[in-house]
């Protein structure tokens, strides 16, 4: 059972020596046991303390990091069941499956086309991050041959599945150091997994049909030395796979259940090229450390990274370019302004449609917090002295010629103000940037 704030306070030094960063040891105390903190961040700890606390103190969902290097992925340590109670911390990994039994050109063509799914998004660059080897030639030198391949051509993490502890295990010679996920442990191989991940130190995942079966058998792995964990339930409906992903972090979160204390992996059943998406983004959402597919077209991808992006940005802290004055094209002292404000989904909007006007123009990023045009507004992080400051800020009167500003059609009722604050002619624009390419060829001159 998780020990109280007070109860770790009796444990703790008591000398309020803020090297915690805390200002008192009741205030650590407290912290570690919402798991906002951790023990190791009190460096006078006893060891007596450290035995005691250890456990208490640990993250309900323990942290697993698969891979090295920049694409290493980290899952579970989360705290939280939804994100408006604080935020989700480690974005879920997506991978994609590659089967060891594809004829050579065809797995050469797949290994391609998913080291190539990248997707620039709001000015951020948005990818995969692991590949699926998938044994299902049943043949440990063809899965070897395999992994090698993988391992040497690609810059995303590895999962080696296979029952096979044999075809494991000769995978892992080449490709151990890339610190892959085992994926493969069941009631029957569990034994043999466990020594094979222990060995090489990697990730290994578990596999059972129910939730009780899953908690037994993350005991045994425990009791064998594996500590990192990943838990999958074994299933092709897609409702008892989202209620045993809710089950899990309810388990983790609210019960503190140890065995249950692992990030999760889940495979989208095969169907629909379509509704695989949208099951996978629906356990993404709740509450898939890892999502494995086998969509590989980037028109069903980029989708889904979509939706992990805008799950996993802190609502708190919204995306937001530099407040700035943007060119788009080539400008000249003749070309349009046009201002906005510098949360990124806004800009990028904006500066796509001035694009596809082919009219090149100034763009003018004014600083809200990263808010968008009609919640600056209402909040009055956007008025016309904050525009103004904006443009002298980018000493527009240096680089146009003419005196014109071309503001947000939703803004409208701001005209006149901007008008007498900057002492420029005010043009209002459309109330939707998609309406930006037809405004600016039959309005602007």
């Amino acid at each position: 059972m998780a020990l109280t704030g007070l109860e770790i306070f009796k444990l703790l030094p008591k000398t309020n020596c803020k090297k915690c960063g805390r200002p008192t040891c009741l205030a650590f105390a407290m912290q570690l046991a919402q798991k906002k903190a951790e023990l190791k961040d009190c460096p006078d700890v006893s060891e007596e303390a450290k035995s005691k606390l250890g456990e208490a103190s640990a993250p309900p969902i323990k942290l697993v990091t698969i891979g090295t290097g920049e694409k290493q992925v980290k899952i579970g340590e989360e705290n939280v069941l939804f994100r408006h109670d604080e935020k989700f911390y480690n974005p879920t990994g997506v991978a994609i499956t590659l089967s060891d039994d594809l004829d050579d050109k065809a797995f050469t063509e797949r290994l391609n086309k998913i080291n190539n799914l990248k997707f620039t998004r709001v000015g951020t660059e948005i990818e995969i991050d692991l590949i699926a080897l998938q044994n299902n030639s049943g043949d440990a030198s063809k899965f070897t041959e395999r992994a090698k391949e993988v391992s040497g051509s690609t810059h995303l993490s590895m999962i080696l599945e296979s029952k096979s502890d044999d075809s494991m295990k000769a995978a892992l010679e080449i490709c151990a150091d890339k610190k892959p996920l085992i994926h493969g442990a069941n009631a029957e191989n569990w034994e043999s997994m466990a020594n094979i991940a222990k060995e090489k130190n990697c990730p290994l995942t578990v596999s059972a049909h129910t939730l009780e079966d899953l908690a037994d058998l993350t005991e045994k792995i425990k009791g064998a030395g594996v500590t990192k964990i990943v838990l999958n339930q074994i299933s092709e409906n897609i409702k008892e796979i989202l209620q045993g992903l809710t089950k899990i972090r309810r388990a983790a979160l609210k019960k503190a259940f140890r065995p249950l204390g692992f990030p999760t992996l889940t495979f989208t059943p095969n169907g629909d090229p379509c509704q695989e998406i949208a099951n996978a983004s629906a356990f993404l959402a709740k509450y898939a450390g890892i999502v494995v597919v086998n969509a590989c077209e980037p028109w069903q991808i980029m989708p889904l990274l979509t939706v992990r992006q805008n799950i996993f940005t802190d609502p708190q802290k919204p995306v937001q370019v530099e407040p700035k004055l943007y060119e788009v094209g080539q400008v000249d002292e003749n070309s349009p302004v046009l201002f906005t404000t510098n949360f990124s989904l806004t800009y990028y909007t904006v500066e796509g449609e001035v694009e596809a006007s082919r009219i090149p123009a100034y763009i003018l990023a004014v600083g809200t917090e990263g808010t968008s045009v009609l919640t600056a507004y209402s909040g009055d992080k956007l008025n016309e002295k904050v525009v103004g400051k904006a443009m002298t800020d980018a000493k527009l009167g240096e680089k146009i010629k003419h005196k014109k500003l071309i503001i947000p059609g939703l803004v409208a009722v701001l005209s006149a103000k901007i008008q007498e604050e900057t002492k420029w002619e005010v043009l209002v624009g459309p109330k939707e940037a998609s309406g930006l390419p037809a405004y600016m060829k039959t309005n602007w001159h």
